[in-house]
């Protein structure tokens, strides 16, 4: 099963998600955060159990998902838990900071139910792989339709 935890300040978004995420046929618990800060201080909390994915916003109150993305990729014990950014905006300037970063994948936000259920299987199955399958092929940064 996998661990997955969603920081998103819109509450409807972070419903969408679950309700994907509950649709798709890789098992998964999710946690959710309405903020960077909630985010991280359960990943800093060392009694908790890491997630196996974190998928995080760009535009939050408090800390946005750059502050949240550096402060995670500054932590040896978080350094291998995949970070997908998950966002409405879209600039490639951003994209391309993102992935030097550190960042994982970035999922643009779709509007379609069904398009999100095909966007998380694809970032959750590539996510699953083994390390050595993973090197095998080019990975794809941007996640879309």
């Amino acid at each position: 099963m996998q661990r997955i935890y969603l920081a998103d300040d819109d509450s409807d978004d972070r419903a969408f998600f679950s309700d994907a995420l509950s649709e798709i046929p890789i098992a998964t618990t999710i946690e959710e955060f309405n903020n960077g800060v909630d985010l991280m201080s359960v990943l800093l909390n060392g009694e908790n159990k890491l997630p196996d994915a974190i998928f995080l916003d760009l535009k939050m109150p408090m800390m946005d998902g750059f502050e949240c993305l550096s402060d995670i990729r500054d932590l040896d014990s978080l350094l291998e838990v995949p970070v997908i950014i998950y966002s409405t905006s879209f600039h490639q300037k951003d994209v391309d900071r993102l992935k030097d970063m550190g960042a994982t994948l970035y999922l643009k936000k779709p509007s379609s139910f069904n398009q999100l259920k095909t966007l998380l299987h694809k970032c959750l199955s590539y996510i699953a792989k083994n390390p050595s399958e993973k090197n095998t092929q080019e990975q794809q940064f941007l996640i879309s339709i």
